[in-house]
């Protein structure tokens, strides 16, 4: 909207030169050396005060005139508008940046820097609670804006469902991620921080496990008889032998296998604690892969799925498969044969307790020793191993308490 004073045209502005070039209503051109300039002299509070308005010709005539009526209806409010346009520039920028520092901005960046070094497994797992059970619920929202009660709900949905330990894990990522935003200057304070003992605490349970003799014997007979899958039928036969972590045994791949050896070297981005792990082959063990072979070794895979070759078996396929067997969950899981053979190692007495934790694979605080123990223990290991398939034979063939045999060499 046009002033009655006013007195600027655009062919004047073409020709102005340099200084200011007054409009009326405040409103005026100042032309420097550097460029052209909208400005707007104003009084608030009985004090002079200067408005811009961007640079001529970006900001035509009109626009500026348009500029100026709506500084000087501020003014009859009693606004000052070079005060409302810094607090209008402030809030915009406020805006854009919580636009630019939501949750789920600030998780994925946090996932990319953080889980490479993790486990395909355990990346997994996070990618997944991320997705089902954080993200649509607090994803989009500013991540400096978010109050404990938020966190809280999405945490109460998750237990109420009866995933307890779930609800607990979920809390460590959420606070895992707020923690990184913290240490980049993108918050303050960790919500998570507020809400200890808000959950109700995780009951410790260990994965069901036979580690009676007589019924290990009766469970062996049992996956001898597994009348599934050729493929399922190995897994079964192998995972008391080697008792590797589940996911170890699934994702197992011929690549990684020396049986000329004996030896199966398990890749540090495939292993819980990111180490390399060696696992001697037993002669059954050796066996069992090498009926198991013309079946699978074209693929990636030794224990492929199913439905995609392309893909390892599922994680729910050994423990499908010995509920099959009548092997009820809280008497026995997949897992369940590393309890079955740490505890009766253990028991024996045959074998120092470095010996069998270093073949479970369980971590090694001191580095030092680690390092020491890895390179030491192979031999002892490999002893072991093979009287340990063989114990599990004899269990099997007779059906009753065998004492445990070291082979040449299996003492320590």
């Amino acid at each position: 909207m046009a002033g009655a004073t006013d007195k600027l045209t655009v062919i004047a502005l073409k020709k102005a030169g340099l200084g200011k070039h007054f409009d009326g209503g405040g409103l005026f051109l100042h032309v420097r050396a550097q460029g052209r300039y909208w400005r707007m002299k104003y009084t608030y509070a009985g004090k002079e005060k200067l408005l811009a308005f961007g640079v001529y010709p970006d900001v035509g005539l009109s626009e500026a005139r348009k500029c100026r009526e709506e500084a000087r209806a501020l003014l009859r409010k009693g606004v000052d508008p070079g005060l409302a346009k810094r607090e209008h520039k402030q809030a915009s920028k406020k805006s854009e940046e919580a636009a630019m520092n939501t949750f789920g901005v600030v998780a994925e960046e946090w996932f990319r820097t953080k889980m490479p070094s993790k486990a395909k497994t355990t990346q997994a797992k996070t990618r997944s609670i991320l997705n089902n059970l954080v993200l649509p619920w607090i994803g989009s929202r500013p991540i400096a804006d978010i109050e404990p009660k938020e966190v809280l709900d999405l945490l109460q949905r998750i237990e109420t469902r009866g995933l307890n330990e779930t609800a607990h894990r979920t809390k460590r990522l959420c606070s895992n991620v707020f923690c990184y935003a913290i240490a980049t200057s993108r918050i303050k304070h960790d919500p998570t921080s507020n809400l200890r003992g808000a959950l109700a605490p995780v009951v410790s349970k260990s994965h069901a496990a036979i580690t009676d003799p007589s019924m290990m014997g009766e469970l062996l007979r049992a996956i001898d008889g597994y009348t599934g899958s050729f493929v399922t039928c190995c897994a079964l036969k192998l995972s008391p032998l080697l008792f590797v972590r589940p996911g170890e045994l699934r994702q197992a791949e011929w690549t990684e296998f020396d049986l000329e050896n004996g030896l199966w070297r398990i890749p540090a981005d495939k292993m819980k604690m990111r180490e390399e792990h060696l696992v001697p082959l037993p002669k059954q063990a050796i066996a069992i892969l090498n009926e198991l072979k013309p079946l699978t070794r074209q693929g990636r895979y030794v224990f492929p799925g199913e439905r995609n070759l392309g893909r390892p078996m599922s994680e729910n396929t050994v423990n499908a498969a010995l509920r099959r067997m009548g092997f009820e969950k809280g008497t026995m899981t997949a897992h369940g044969f590393r309890a079955m053979a740490s505890t009766r190692l253990n028991e024996m007495g045959r074998w120092s307790s470095d010996v069998i934790e270093r073949q479970l694979a369980h971590a090694e605080r001191n580095k030092v020793r680690a390092a020491y123990n890895r390179a030491q223990y192979l031999d002892k290991r490999e002893d072991m191993m093979q009287a340990w398939a063989d114990y599990l034979d004899e269990l099997r063939e007779l059906g009753k308490v065998v004492p445990f045999r070291r082979t040449a060499g299996g003492n320590v």
